[in-house]
């Protein structure tokens, strides 16, 4: 227990400081907007840790969003808003399908499979738009999404939290989760105990995918404008924010409280540093260094447990 509580305590006290060095963190206005701020990275960090801890990875999910929010905007110009949000999930879970059957079919490497798949739907994405971003977005979507609240939440908030929740009822109240927690331990073994290795697996793709696609909402109604470069660096951000919350890089191990507190972590050292004026290229340079200690501090858990 007092291992979990680590980082939750880091973060009351990164919160302390920063409204210490910068008072104007800590006033409504930009908590509310830190919270909206956050959702597109938590919604695609509850995808890969899905990935993470079944044993592997999803370096596709960023491009992913830019695709399936460019497809999303184009039906959704023809078709409505109805289509073009169903177009944006099943583009997600498509290439999340894809991903997956390759993986698990024909047994190749998550990380060169999904490093592939990224360069494909960032291709695609631009070719369909020649890119050039959309501004023609139904506003009807952009109000709803991006303005609406809900018992004082906004729409986008919303939609993150019942990611969230989904991820983690999935992970840990259904055969699915416990599945995907026996392949990340040990997939021999799990084969072994009759597990079906390869169709969970594709599901814990699709899953990412569809992740992807929810989080293409989330930024296409923020931004009013579906961009087919939207994210470029959320998917090493969401892999940090989810080993420094403590998933196992190797597999097997995590859960979306360790993902919340990852997320938040990264959000607030972003947003704090936005407003005190630090250059972006230094910004690149903080998250690299979160990354590497991550993955140290992933190495020092293990090590831990091992004893």
């Amino acid at each position: 227990m007092g291992r979990q509580l680590i980082l939750p305590a880091f973060i009351v006290l990164l919160g302390v400081g920063a409204a210490i060095v910068e008072p104007r963190f800590a006033s409504a206005a930009n908590l509310a907007n830190l919270a909206i701020q956050l959702m597109p990275l938590l919604i695609i960090a509850v995808g890969q840790s899905f990935a993470i801890i079944s044993g592997g990875l999803d370096l596709s999910m960023g491009a992913v969003l830019s695709l399936a929010g460019v497809v999303g905007a184009l039906v959704m110009q023809d078709a409505g808003v109805a289509a073009g949000v169903g177009a944006m999930l099943a583009t997600g879970v498509a290439v999340g399908l894809l991903n997956g059957v390759i993986i698990a079919y024909l047994r190749t490497s998550p990380l060169v499979v999904t490093l592939g798949m990224l360069s494909v739907a960032q291709a695609i994405a631009l070719m369909l738009v020649k890119g050039t971003p959309i501004y023609n977005i139904a506003p009807a979507f952009i109000d709803f999404v991006g303005y609406t609240r809900f018992l004082y939440l906004p729409v986008v908030v919303w939609i993150g939290i019942l990611t969230t929740a989904l991820g983690a009822i999935i992970l840990r109240k259904t055969i699915f989760g416990r599945y995907v927690y026996a392949i990340g331990s040990n997939s021999a073994a799990a084969h072994k105990s009759g597990i079906n290795v390869r169709w969970f697996t594709l599901l814990v793709y699709a899953f990412s995918g569809l992740c992807a696609g929810i989080a293409a909402m989330v930024v296409t109604a923020w931004t009013s404008s579906a961009q087919p470069i939207a994210a470029p660096e959320i998917t090493l951000q969401a892999l940090a924010a989810v080993v420094l919350g403590g998933v196992a890089l190797t597999g097997g191990r995590g859960g979306m409280f360790e993902v919340i507190c990852g997320v938040t972590v990264l959000g607030m050292l972003s947003n704090v540093m936005n407003m005190i004026g630090v250059s972006s290229y230094f910004q690149m340079l903080a998250i690299g260094i979160v990354i590497i200690v991550a993955v140290i501090l992933d190495r020092f858990r293990r090590q831990e447990m091992a004893k």
